[in-house]
């Protein structure tokens, strides 16, 4: 059996793995009776956790939230999986979420062993992050976030005003199941109980999100997961714009810069041809903007009123 400081460690950081565990699973866990357990739970809250009992044959533990946040006790795969989210973090669309994470990133790498900096440093020199550009990117409130992903995690039914694409208002009711990021967007994958049908909604026009008590079993999505059930509910959206340009770049340059946003074709050594298909035309506004070169639109028509007006626009700033 392992010693009273391990085991505590290990108790601490199974209460931390899940929201609520059954007396008797804990107790089986860690290799201990009933009764040890109860010690067990007793020092942690000597030591400041809160940790919530529920009595009875049923009866479990939960840690709660407490005056302040304890120390978390993490292991190696978690430690270099917390590190590389900060960093991601660091560069967030989240308003506060920025700075909050740089300080969090210095704290964690400081005790970090010099077996894991190796790796996070590995991870660090290997990536290289793709950012939008800030005015493009909508922001997020964190609280906003935190709310909805709670509810998705305690399987609890929210209500919340949103705004379409159209600019319409309604109020929602549904069985929220995940948060996706995309792109330069958040979006909650969710089972709308109004229109009885599953749904994604951008997290940006979501306002007032509430709970309702109401505790639901999740449904089976329609597809592997929520990230494909996003992917695949964009591309089914009308993409009315295909777009032609001729830019004064290399086509290496401009694969490197956009190619992931469309097709580039090499016509010579210091030009290539641009396509993609859009139902938006800010993204290839922003895309060619981002090569900083000569270019000359092909098609459509519609492509060079965006320009013009972004011109006008630039130059009246």
């Amino acid at each position: 059996m392992a010693n009273t400081s391990s085991r505590t460690l290990r108790l601490l950081s199974l209460l931390q793995t899940h929201r609520y565990w059954p007396g008797s699973e804990l107790a089986e866990r860690l290799g201990v009776s009933p009764r040890t357990l109860r010690r067990d739970i007793d020092r942690l809250r000597e030591l400041g956790y809160p940790v919530e009992a529920q009595r009875g044959v049923d009866g479990g533990y939960q840690l709660a939230a407490g005056a302040s946040l304890p120390p978390l006790v993490v292991d190696d795969e978690e430690a270099v999986a917390l590190t590389v989210g900060l960093q991601t973090a660091a560069q967030s669309s989240v308003d506060g979420i920025a700075e909050s994470s740089v300080r969090v990133l210095a704290k964690v790498v400081q005790v970090m062993p010099a077996r894991l900096r190796r790796r996070v440093d590995a991870l660090r020199a290997m990536t290289v992050p793709a950012t939008w550009p800030e005015a493009s990117a909508p922001r997020i409130d964190p609280g906003l976030l935190t709310t909805i992903a709670l509810a998705c995690r305690d399987s609890e039914r929210i209500r919340f005003s949103y705004t379409d694409a159209g600019g319409r208002e309604s109020e929602r009711e549904v069985e929220p199941l995940r948060l996706v990021p995309l792109g330069r967007q958040w979006y909650l994958v969710a089972y709308d109980l109004t229109r009885h049908a599953w749904r994604n909604f951008r997290i940006d026009r979501i306002t007032d999100p509430r709970g309702t008590g109401a505790r639901f079993r999740p449904r089976e999505l329609p597809t592997a997961d929520a990230a494909e059930f996003v992917r695949s509910s964009l591309g089914a959206l009308p993409q009315p714009y295909e777009v032609e340009v001729l830019v004064e770049v290399p086509a290496a340059v401009a694969r490197e810069r956009i190619g992931r946003w469309g097709t580039v074709e090499e016509v010579d050594a210091g030009r290539c041809r641009v396509r993609m298909t859009t139902a938006s035309l800010d993204w290839p506004a922003l895309a060619l903007g981002s090569l900083c070169a000569e270019f000359h639109v092909v098609g459509p028509p519609e492509l060079r009123d965006q320009l013009r007006e972004w011109a006008g626009r630039f130059s009246r700033a």
